[in-house]
């Protein structure tokens, strides 16, 4: 038995009915954005009909509505992740602003000349940049645990190694958006704490597609995106622990962060306020509480099985393909739905081209994670289909014969 009725799910999502050169579309790149579903559409739209107003400054009851559907997403959220308070929930526009912030507030507190700060080689830009312009600005060193270039897991060796150099941070992602590999993060956050470094944790390919829970995996930061879990764009999520949070600066200046102010000084707001100066991203954080509703009520754990069931399914398929390299590991219990993979003598963005002709999206590139794709892989760029919760088989078989055309076109055995 399925672990979820596909069928059902893709006639939620209207953008699923649309053609694409006269075929039906396919979209396999949901790491990069998902789509959205009737109920989170017709909800902002709601918003917008119904209740439109400011949060938190007006005396009417527009605005107390308003402000009531706000706060309640940070509520949803809180408890979507097992966070201890709402208070430990900063909306951001999106996972790489959750981390800039991290690094501009905290990061400019803590990290002195000649600290160590840890991230992997597998990490998407946006966990790398930041901390790259911290190290410069402080004269930090900034350290990397090894890729096992064959398995795509990191390389436990490397990590206790570098461990040994005391680092003040460890930052790392729970999934990779190119190999699609699952960290252990509660056993890497144990041994970081241990070594005396904070944790922060790139939830952006993990938070939409399987359960997290903060409190277990004792992470002191967590940044995730809602555009990747069926949310609208503009909307980021910053969980840390309330202790760090207090001590935090805030990183921006004006409406709504502030206590009182003088023409001298002003004191801050209290979390989570103080780090959302000005009019928020409103029907950001509704959409992101009714896109939650939605994933809860087929449940996370289901949701998992099902991506681990369809991404077995490819990579067997993939697999019996002369010619075709898969990325990444082959234990579905290890992998999330993304797999990446190349055509001998075929460009990826070759590839790419001939999948949109058949109406199927996919990605082409180095996915963000350049260091990762060129230096560690050897690879100039690579093909990505991701899944989600509305893909099936139907989908990849589609994606096969796509890849089967693809060595025609380019006379590949």
């Amino acid at each position: 038995m399925k672990a979820i009725n596909v069928k059902l799910i893709k006639e939620d999502f209207p953008l699923l009915s649309r053609k694409m050169n006269d075929k039906k579309i396919v979209y396999l790149d949901s790491a990069a954005t998902s789509q959205k579903p009737n109920s989170v559409i017709n909800g902002v739209s709601n918003f917008y009909r119904r209740y439109n107003a400011n949060v938190h400054r007006g005396a009417y009851k527009l605005a107390e509505e308003s402000t009531n559907a706000y706060e309640s997403s940070r509520e949803k959220i809180a408890e979507f992740i097992n966070a201890p308070s709402p208070s430990t929930i900063i909306f951001t526009r999106n996972t790489t602003e959750s981390i800039n912030l991290v690094a501009l507030t905290w990061g400019e507190q803590n990290i002195k000349k000649n600290d160590h700060i840890l991230v992997t080689e597998l990490e998407h830009h946006s966990n790398l940049l930041p901390w790259m312009m911290l190290a410069k600005r402080k004269g930090a060193i900034l350290d990397y645990v090894k890729v096992n270039k064959e398995t795509g897991t990191l390389d436990k060796d490397s990590f206790e190694e570098k461990l040994k150099t005391k680092p003040k941070l460890v930052a790392i992602s729970q999934c990779s958006n190119v190999l699609g590999n699952i960290i252990d993060i509660k056993g890497f956050a144990k041994k970081s704490h241990d070594a005396g470094a904070k944790v922060l944790v790139d939830g952006a390919q993990s938070v939409p597609h399987m359960p997290v829970d903060v409190k277990y995996i004792d992470c002191d930061f967590l940044a995730f995106s809602g555009h990747k879990m069926l949310a609208y764009t503009g909307i980021g999520v910053l969980y840390a622990k309330e202790e760090i949070l207090r001590d935090m600066p805030p990183l921006f200046g004006g409406g709504e962060m502030i206590l009182s102010v003088s023409y001298q000084d002003f004191v801050p707001n209290d979390i989570p306020w103080k780090f959302e100066a000005g009019t928020p991203n409103i029907e950001g954080a509704i959409s992101l509480k009714l896109a939650i509703d939605y994933l809860n009520k087929i449940g996370m754990e289901k949701i998992q099985q099902h991506e681990e069931e369809l991404t077995q399914y490819t990579v067997e398929k993939l697999s019996k393909i002369k010619n075709v390299k898969i990325y990444g590991p082959v234990e579905k219990s290890k992998h999330s739905g993304i797999v990446s993979f190349s055509i001998k003598g075929v460009h990826p963005h070759d590839i790419a081209t001939i999948f949109d002709k058949e109406g199927i999206a996919i990605r082409a590139g180095h996915h963000c994670a350049m260091p990762l794709v060129n230096n560690v892989l050897n690879e100039p760029a690579l093909a990505r289909m991701s899944f989600y919760l509305y893909n099936d088989e139907n989908d990849i078989d589609a994606a096969i014969e796509a890849i089967k055309l693809c060595k025609q076109t380019f006379n590949v055995p």
